[in-house]
């Protein structure tokens, strides 16, 4: 019986990303934030309850990559195409009509652009399904991580506050030179750490654990905006310990 524990976490990470995919559809980005975060949540504890029960399975290990691809695959592509849909809207200087090159029977064909995230995501978790050196690290930006960079941009909308954050947000060269660059990040051979502890103590876990303090220290200072802020902090410190480590 225990061994289908695991099994049931990643269906509900996998449901919890198709729920997200309706609500963004719906334009209700909140609540599909918080079916993303219910659905990390299950794939973080998926691997969890797998290595500690011992029912480690070539078919849980697919299993998970298929429910990543909904969840944090299709729902920031999906939120991507959604945000450069709402940019495309202040773009006065493109008239977009039936006889454009940028539509398609006035579907705006420049947002879907964001669908690259989708693309980059599958490919990603497919080079991860055959890459057996990513036990200790990650190579390139995992999928959940870059789903909360990308999904974090609603809600920076949405609660912050900010008119100067807002533009930011809502400019049309931002929102693609993001999507180019989480495309990158997503399939980079840049090796960052993973949270996974052999043992507590400080000393083999010192990255870690000053990771996390300076994760909750930035959520509780900067709210939701301290989600790009932390995707960025976890890039460069892993960067810097590469370089210690050698």
């Amino acid at each position: 019986m225990k061994k289908f524990i695991p099994n049931a976490l990643t269906l509900l990470n996998l449901l919890c990303g198709s729920i997200a995919v309706i609500f963004v559809v719906n334009n209700n980005f909140v609540t599909a934030s918080f079916f993303v975060f219910l659905g990390i949540f299950f794939d973080f504890f998926d691997g969890f309850a797998a290595r500690k029960l011992n029912v480690q399975s070539a078919l849980g290990v697919q299993l998970d990559s298929l429910a990543d691809m909904v969840t944090s695959g299709l729902v920031p592509g999906m939120v991507m195409y959604k945000l450069l849909n709402l940019a495309h809207s202040s773009w006065g200087d493109i008239e977009m009509n039936s006889n454009s090159i940028l539509s398609f029977d006035n579907i705006a064909l420049l947002p879907i652009l964001g669908l690259a995230i989708t693309l980059a995501s599958a490919y990603r978790l497919a080079k991860f399904n055959i890459d057996e050196d990513q036990q200790t690290y990650f190579k390139g930006l995992p999928t959940p991580a870059n789903t909360l960079l990308i999904v974090s941009l609603p809600l920076i909308l949405e609660f912050q506050n900010s008119d100067a954050i807002n533009a930011i947000i809502l400019n049309k060269w931002f929102l693609i030179a993001l999507t180019i660059l989480s495309c990158y990040l997503l399939n980079s051979n840049i090796k960052l750490f993973a949270l996974k502890f052999k043992d507590w103590s400080f000393k083999s876990n010192a990255t870690r654990y000053i990771f996390i303090i300076l994760c909750i220290i930035f959520l509780i200072v900067l709210q939701f905006a301290a989600i790009p802020v932390i995707i960025l902090l976890y890039i460069i410190m892993s960067v810097l310990d590469n370089l210690t480590s050698k």
